[in-house]
């Protein structure tokens, strides 16, 4: 069975190391919520392999490079159809998952924030996520109110899931090594099925913050509500990265009284 050949336009970078992939397996840990599991990008099945040995899971494989599919078809015939071909960008979960399910893999750093937003896209499905991600990306998820770091991803995934950073990867563990360091990462969905405030108006204010992050609030989320509609809360005086996730709740709370009394 010939190996197959890691395409730079995929972003494929095969971990070689057993004890890391074993390591990533081994943090699934809420299995007791699920019983099926996707694994996003197997390539040649390092991941896999460890995987199907767990009884207590279903695992599911989505790639899309053709070669790795039939890679993988040779490799694993008992999965037979859960072995998917195609994008897991989009990908429609719920045609294959009607029940609570997890996500893990080695993801492709070209393509981390989206899979990151189907994810959260997915919220009430998935309960759990195990994945590697450039560090960068992995510490910017992980990161609190007031840093550097902290943004739209960290508010938005820190919402609906209690995060981990579980360990870091050097490059050397690769075939063919990145240029960065990887991180892996832990999501456990949270208890808010929803969050108590309009979760379209709190997205769009999330972005809107971030977007302008040198501005504060008042000015960067004019696009959102005009100037005049805003009054004194402190809020609107802060910058986004000041604000923890309770405090974007609240703000959004707030500028949904105030479009309240606007329209009255």
């Amino acid at each position: 069975m010939s190996l197959v050949r890691a395409k730079k336009h995929l972003g494929q970078h095969f971990l070689t190391d057993k004890n890391i992939a074993a390591k990533i397996v081994n943090g699934l840990i809420h299995t007791d919520q699920y019983k099926q599991v996707l694994e996003v990008g197997p390539g040649m099945g390092i991941l896999t392999d460890i995987l199907l040995e767990r009884k207590d899971l279903e695992v599911y494989m989505i790639d899309i490079d053709v070669e790795s599919y039939h890679f993988l078809q040779g490799k694993y015939p008992q999965v037979g159809e859960r072995l998917i071909n195609g994008d897991f960008l989009k990908l429609d979960l719920k045609t294959i998952f009607t029940g609570k399910f997890a996500i893990i893999g080695n993801f492709p750093y070209n393509i981390s924030s989206q899979i990151l937003f189907t994810i959260l896209e997915h919220r009430n499905q998935v309960v759990e996520m195990v994945g590697m991600f450039q560090k960068e990306v992995a510490e910017r998820c992980a990161s609190k109110s007031g840093t550097k770091e902290y943004g739209i991803l960290s508010v938005l995934i820190q919402a609906y899931y209690d995060i981990e950073y579980l360990f870091s990867v050097k490059p050397g563990t690769f075939n063919p090594p990145p240029k960065v360091n990887s991180g892996v990462i832990r999501l456990s969905r949270n208890k808010t099925e929803e969050l108590p405030c309009d979760e379209k108006l709190f997205w769009r204010t999330v972005k809107g913050g971030f977007n302008q992050r040198r501005k504060t609030l008042r000015n960067a989320l004019s696009g959102t509500i005009s100037k005049d509609r805003m009054d004194d809360h402190p809020f609107f005086d802060k910058r986004a990265e000041q604000l923890s996730v309770a405090d974007f709740v609240t703000l959004t709370q707030h500028l949904t009284h105030l479009n309240t009394i606007a329209e009255s």
